[in-house]
């Protein structure tokens, strides 16, 4: 009888690989409100978790809520959020009134989402045009989406830009860039295993010594590799 798999592991659910919600400071999203507010950053934090700074801010109405910090953000900096929102780096603004090359970041796909485009650090997306009540932005990955007219956004670049080209230095550092996500590191490869532990461990020398392509319909302990793939090994010609 061999052992359980890492992804069965996973799969089961503990303590061990649930992900440490509880360090995080907040839910960084918009808040449901309309109309037109003013407001003050009071302060930039770090959340555990995320490589962006993390911006706390407080409008007129007493609503405090967390938000991707903006290249350019300071404490103490006004920033005006809703519709009607002058396009100056910082403020959120309904995404209809931006004029095509605006630059924004965190962009709901419909209002009340609380954004779900372009969050990471130093991304963006581009205005590029507008179709009824759809706006087509470019996103970093190049492909256009059509998001409400209503949909909010932030106008500017996500701070943090840069943070992966940091070297880690340590395997040490990179431990504990995983462990505050709940992704195990190092991942030990099955061929390096013994027979128990894993179907490609085992043998002379490290090999899968089987087939590595498993059917779909696998058993759990069985279904590592190539999962249900269509082709294996390099395109002819590449």
């Amino acid at each position: 009888m061999g052992k359980n798999l890492l992804q069965q592991r996973a799969g089961k659910g503990s303590p061990t690989f649930r992900s440490p919600s509880w360090l995080r400071i907040g839910k960084v999203r918009y808040p449901n409100i309309f109309g037109h507010l003013v407001g003050k950053v009071i302060d930039i934090v770090h959340n555990p978790g995320m490589n962006t700074p993390v911006a706390i801010i407080k409008l007129e109405n007493g609503t405090k809520f967390l938000t991707q910090a903006i290249q350019g953000l300071v404490i103490n900096q006004k920033i005006e959020f809703g519709k009607g929102s002058p396009i100056a780096n910082g403020n959120v603004i309904e995404i209809g009134d931006a004029p095509e090359g605006t630059i924004v970041c965190n962009v709901e796909e419909n209002f009340g989402d609380g954004g779900k485009y372009a969050r990471s650090a130093g991304s963006y997306a581009v205005v590029v045009g507008k179709s009824g009540d759809k706006v087509l932005i470019k996103l970093p990955s190049d492909k256009i989406k059509a998001v409400s007219n209503k949909a909010r956004a932030t106008v500017g670049v996500v701070a943090g830009g840069g943070v992966v080209e940091k070297p880690l230095l340590k395997a040490g550092a990179n431990y504990w860039k995983y462990k505050v996500k709940a992704k195990k590191w190092p991942i030990v490869r099955g061929v390096a295993m013994n027979v128990v532990d894993h179907p490609h461990g085992g043998g002379l020398h490290q090999s899968v010594s089987r087939p590595s392509t498993v059917s779909r319909n696998a058993p759990p302990g069985r279904k590592v590799g190539h999962i249900a793939a269509r082709r294996t090994g390099r395109k002819e010609g590449k």
